[in-house]
């Protein structure tokens, strides 16, 4: 059923008497490692420090689990008073709805136009020039993680890029080294799979592959090589036994495995076991080939509720999202970069600094994320899992159904 179908009935069910005085505000995500704990707890804090309550719903496990949870309590009339989305289209169909709260006042006293950079970020909180969600930080994925200690106990350099890394497996192997450290969510295989398009096949191909929907594109040479390299990490992959993003992290945290492709909240499980970058671990950007990362990340959305003391409550977290001490110590904590570059971050570690120096200077591509549906990010999900988990696919087969979710895709 389409989520427009319940908007009449969200507005009778959540009308509540006004009273205006400070609130408890559940705030449902899916920010449960160590790492993103942490940062919760910044958030957490600095928003009680307004008067008002936070009141946890953290949801275990990924935002493919979380995010069905969040929209059926929305649609079915009960929400939460604010709710984690990616940067992007997931919360697309609930804002077309009417189901969410328009910032729009909150967003012009904060002047969030000013301060919030990229401008893709507030693009995507925008729906006929309202404005419908506070972004919280800038999440990249281009990053290749690598142990230090699994590298030495091999007895070789640990790799400067992701042409190294693939030469050094054999040699992780024989040490007793995985390789390449692979979680069995689905989102894990399919984000590498981007990766793999923006660092290895440049910004050019991610773009005509994912702004442009080019099904000739995403079935040519340049994309061949992608899935060749796709490839490549299947088979430094095999012989993972995680399954959840951050059990495959402290893989590489423990020298037990080579390393892993994933996004830069990794850093924030890093920190949480003691390491620095630099020594314990090393963080390869584009993995070491293209300095281009894409501008993804978070942004709360406040689902509609008629309540004036609720809706204070709401318009407090927006701007105590936004504010600088606490985009400074959110993102710290989360291994992710501040949504605004008037922030001190000089107290940042090693990884950070380059993903922030990266952005800086412009070396970004928006997120997938912001250019697919999530029906069509689904199916590229799907073909991917299945892809990683079975070695008998064919790169050329999947390609093919590739080239075709990308013909189709919206």
């Amino acid at each position: 059923m389409r989520i427009r179908a319940f908007a009449a009935v969200m507005a009778a069910t959540v009308a509540l008497p006004c009273i205006v005085q400070a609130a408890d505000l559940e705030v449902t995500h899916w920010w449960t490692s160590g790492g993103e704990a942490a940062a919760v707890k910044e958030l957490a804090n600095a928003f009680n420090a307004t008067g008002n309550k936070w009141v946890d719903g953290a949801i275990a496990g990924s935002g493919s689990t979380a995010r069905p949870i969040m929209i059926s309590r929305i649609t079915g009339g009960d929400p939460m008073g604010a709710t984690q989305f990616n940067h992007g289209r997931q919360a697309e169909e609930l804002v077309q709805s009417g189901l969410m709260r328009d910032l729009t006042e909150v967003a012009e006293k904060g002047k969030w136009k000013e301060v919030i950079k990229p401008a893709s970020l507030l693009d995507s909180c925008t729906f006929e020039g309202k404005i419908y969600c506070a972004p919280v930080n800038i999440h990249s994925w281009q990053w290749l993680w690598v142990s230090n200690a699994a590298f030495e106990k091999a007895g070789i350099p640990a790799p400067k890029d992701w042409n190294e890394f693939v030469a050094a497996g054999p040699k992780l192997r024989e040490a007793g080294i995985q390789p390449l450290a692979l979680g069995g969510q689905a989102f894990q295989a399919a984000n590498m799979f981007d990766v793999f398009i923006l660092s290895i096949g440049g910004k050019e191909l991610f773009e005509k592959v994912y702004k442009d929907k080019d099904e000739e594109a995403a079935a040519g040479p340049e994309m061949a090589k992608i899935f060749a390299a796709a490839v490549q990490a299947r088979d430094l992959a095999k012989g993972n036994n995680v399954q959840d993003w951050n059990q495959a992290t402290n893989l590489v945290i423990t020298g037990k495995a080579g390393g892993q492709i994933m996004g830069d909240w990794a850093q924030g499980e890093f920190q949480q076991a003691g390491q620095t970058a630099g020594k314990e671990y090393s963080c390869l950007a584009g993995l070491g080939l293209n300095q281009v990362l894409t501008t993804g990340g978070d942004a709360i959305y406040f689902p509609l509720i008629e309540n004036e003391e609720t809706t204070k409550a709401q318009d407090a977290l927006a701007e105590t999202i936004v504010d600088p001490k606490v985009q400074v110590a959110f993102n710290l904590k989360k291994g992710s970069v501040p949504i605004r570059g008037d922030v001190d971050m000089a107290s940042a570690n090693d990884c950070m600094k380059k993903g922030i120096d990266i952005i800086a200077k412009g070396g970004t591509a928006t997120s997938v994320d912001q250019l697919l549906s999530t029906d069509s990010m689904k199916q590229k999900e799907d073909l991917m899992a299945e892809f990683f988990a079975n070695a008998s696919m064919t790169p050329e087969a999947a390609q093919e159904r590739f080239a075709e979710i990308i013909g189709s895709a919206d």
